[in-house]
């Protein structure tokens, strides 16, 4: 039922008011007394939300009601509310067709694998502690969570000079970032302003070929840098003052190297490019890698000196504030850095850019194939990690080969310091794995 990042699918399909009552109940007999939910612009929001309620309610969990905002708004309002849990209907980034489910704890941490695993089973087993008639929970709507979020996070960064920025919304939920740059004396224009659930302006993920108008704008006037975000605003990319989109794996290095020093670790997945590796080094600091998936990058961070996680997608979490991806604040970092440091596009020269192949290999057994993978592998190299499929480190670079969570595949993904090595590793990996797939049609 639960993906890495929550519950999502296509509405009326995959996503119905009977999951969502389902969903509520049961979070409510897990023991959560007091629910904070809020939702994103998705029209369909608006019945999921009811059912939502409608569930908690009754099965004696009180329900906070905080309406349309950003996810990151939502989660840092948990403890805020004093709140035992709280519910996003999103989908993020996902198409307009879709919407989702995502649980949170006080700490800004999405539900991790227990806490997941304990509410698919009492959905799957229709096991609910439904309330008799004068025990069932309260609902109320609750003001102020985006004050409360816009204050905390002027609290956590300090410009220097006015800088001029452009915020693509993205027809979502970040208008909180523009007011927040706008009280730190930015200069600030919006795109895609307008809060729309059928994304109208772009798709809602963005990435350097959705954020075309967003490069067009910002290389046609004086802006030090582009901000855009995903529908629900727990993801950011930017754009530098050229107009240029800043590469995923530099703006993650960029984060990391300015929030560690000496001794600490920052958290990342298993396909994180070596110039992360490579600028932590240079201040002294070291990666941790994860499984792929916000919520482990978050769970990383609860360990000492974890001082910074983030994820080449746009979620980017600085654990002494939440410990959920918090866009907003991430986009108010990145002008502090600029304000402070430099102009963007310097700052993104300096970390080093990597050649990366990927490729996807067909499977009729993604399971059998991926542990046929780990025992060959374990055979052949010594620096292997099977954290979340399987990760080989060589003297010339890294591959990875990990089974496709939607689609039976599975992906390979190899990196080095120059062409020729990352083309070596990466048919390296990719024969490996077409030669065991190869070996399991023959034996069926």
């Amino acid at each position: 039922m639960f993906g890495t990042s929550g519950i999502r699918g296509t509405v009326g399909t995959d996503v119905t008011a009977e999951l969502a009552l389902a969903v509520g109940r049961a979070v409510a007999s897990d023991g959560y007394e007091r629910v904070v939910v809020g939702r994103d612009v998705r029209d369909s929001g608006r019945t999921l939300v009811d059912a939502l309620a409608a569930g908690l309610a009754e099965c004696g969990a009180d329900v906070l009601e905080v309406g349309v905002e950003a996810t990151p708004t939502v989660a840092r309002s948990i403890e805020h509310l004093e709140a035992d849990a709280g519910i996003v209907v999103t989908a993020s980034h996902n198409p307009k067709t879709d919407n989702g489910i995502k649980l949170w704890t006080p700490s800004g941490k999405a539900f991790g694998p227990e806490k997941r695993t304990s509410i698919s089973r009492r959905v799957r087993e229709d096991d609910y502690d439904l309330a008799d008639w004068n025990g069932q929970g309260h609902r109320e709507h609750r003001d102020g969570i985006r004050e409360y979020h816009a204050a905390r996070i002027e609290e956590a960064v300090e410009l220097e000079g006015e800088p001029s920025v452009i915020v693509d919304i993205g027809n979502g939920t970040g208008a909180i970032t523009a007011a927040v740059l706008s009280r730190l004396g930015c200069t600030v224009q919006t795109l895609n302003g307008q809060p729309d659930g059928s994304f109208p302006g772009r798709p809602s993920e963005p990435n350097r070929e959705t954020l075309e108008t967003l490069m067009t704008v910002v290389e046609g006037t004086d802006a030090d840098l582009g901000i855009a975000h995903d529908g629900d605003a727990d993801r950011m990319m930017a754009v530098d003052e050229t107009g240029t989109f800043v590469p995923k794996d530099a703006l993650l290095a960029l984060f990391a190297r300015n929030a560690a020093g000496e001794g600490d670790r920052v958290a990342a997945p298993v396909d994180t490019s070596l110039a992360v590796d490579d600028a932590l080094s240079a201040v002294g600091a070291t990666l941790t890698r994860t499984q792929v998936g916000d919520v482990y990058v978050a769970e990383r961070t609860t360990e000492k000196d974890v001082v910074f996680g983030g994820e080449p997608s746009g979620a980017w979490i600085w654990p002494e504030e939440s410990r959920c991806p918090d866009a907003p604040l991430a986009a108010c970092k990145l002008v502090e850095l600029v304000s402070t440091d430099g102009p963007l596009s310097a700052l993104a020269d300096e970390i080093e850019q990597y050649p990366i192949r990927r490729a996807s290999v067909e499977v009729a057994d993604k399971g059998a194939v991926m542990d046929e993978i780990g025992t060959v592998v374990s055979d052949r190299y010594s620096d292997v990690d099977t954290l979340d499929g399987v990760r080989v480190e060589t003297d010339d670079g890294w591959f990875l080969i990990r089974a496709s969570g939607t689609e039976p595949v599975v992906r390979v993904t190899a990196e080095a310091r120059d062409e020729s090595d990352a083309d070596a590793v990466f048919e390296t990996a990719t024969d490996l794995v077409r030669s065991v797939a190869d070996a399991a049609r023959s034996a069926e």
